[in-house]
């Protein structure tokens, strides 16, 4: 058989099942069974073994397995990690919230560059900014924001004892902080009280009872999918903490469900602690994220510093 034949049937038995999107899953798990990368698979040659192979993949992928389960491996921007069951696998549409993040002028005005002198650090008083990547779940937003923010202190937090092993081995070497930590805990971590810089956060959102595609509803974890009857629970604890820890100026960018950019506006509005509270929309256009700017504390309110 030639390879497009192959990739044909496959593709077939993927829109048959209900795939989203079978050629491009069929194309990839073609380049995951030759070992090879999707723009080189016209060098390979299906013999009878990789034949077998691939249609075991592809049987799988037709029972609703995710893609990246099958792989063991999801891209996210600059990145690609490790993922399977047990974490949440990241989504393409949280790339608009990395984006916006590493493009914030003040990542970059409150360091200096690595390669510079101690010295030069000294004299010019700066520090690394601070990064907290919050329900970081695999950590492909902390490992992206590491990558795009060289010389950063990038934290990443999560409860979850799933999501921490598959975030320590994507992390290994990367100087990224991993600290295991329920969001919604009161009072959580004061040592970072107006200590930090940006805050970002893909919480569990789902309302619950909502609908979901097979692939999430059996295979994503619901720790990471629900927050509570109106998917805000979660939310409203991370803007308590984006409150509390970011110092005056600091930024802050929640993920959202599609029905909640509303409710999470008026979220970080009614706090009293933002200005520039904005929603914002992904490449398709559908509201995907809030972001904020913590306004300066009254002397003597709070915990913000002079960088």
């Amino acid at each position: 058989m030639m390879l497009r034949e192959v990739i044909d049937a496959a593709e077939a038995a993927l829109a048959d099942a209900g795939v989203a999107s079978p050629r491009a899953d069929a194309e990839l798990l073609a380049a995951h069974a030759a070992g090879t990368d999707r723009g080189r698979l016209a060098l390979t040659r299906p013999d009878p073994a990789f034949v077998d192979r691939y249609r075991g993949l592809v049987a799988r992928r037709a029972k609703r397995v995710p893609l990246q389960h099958i792989t063991g491996s999801a891209a996210f921007g600059p990145v690609t990690v490790s993922v399977g069951p047990g974490v949440f696998i990241p989504r393409p549409e949280t790339e608009s919230l990395l984006e916006w993040a590493v493009a914030q002028p003040l990542l970059r005005e409150r360091s200096v560059p690595l390669e510079f002198p101690g010295e030069i650090r000294a004299v010019r008083n700066v520090r690394p900014p601070v990064i907290v990547d919050l329900c970081t779940g695999s950590g492909a937003l902390a490992l992206a924001l590491a990558k795009a923010v060289p010389g950063a202190r990038v934290i990443a937090v999560d409860d979850s004892d799933d999501a921490l092993d598959y975030a320590r081995r994507n992390l290994a070497g990367t100087g990224v902080e991993l600290i295991r930590a329920d969001v919604t805990q009161p009072g959580l971590l004061p040592e970072f009280d107006g200590q930090v810089d940006l805050v970002v956060a893909n919480p569990p959102y789902i309302p619950e009872g909502a609908e979901l595609e097979a692939e999430v509803a059996e295979h994503d974890p619901a720790h990471a999918l629900f927050g509570g009857p109106d998917g805000m629970v979660v939310i409203n604890a991370v803007i308590d903490l984006a409150g509390r820890w970011l110092s005056d100026g600091g930024r802050c960018a929640v993920e959202h469900d599609d029905t909640t950019s509303a409710r999470t506006v008026d979220a970080f509005s009614r706090t009293g602690q933002f200005d520039s509270v904005t929603a914002r929309h992904d490449l398709a256009g559908r509201p995907r994220f809030v972001t904020a700017t913590r306004n300066r504390r009254q002397e003597g309110t709070g915990h913000g510093r002079a960088v």
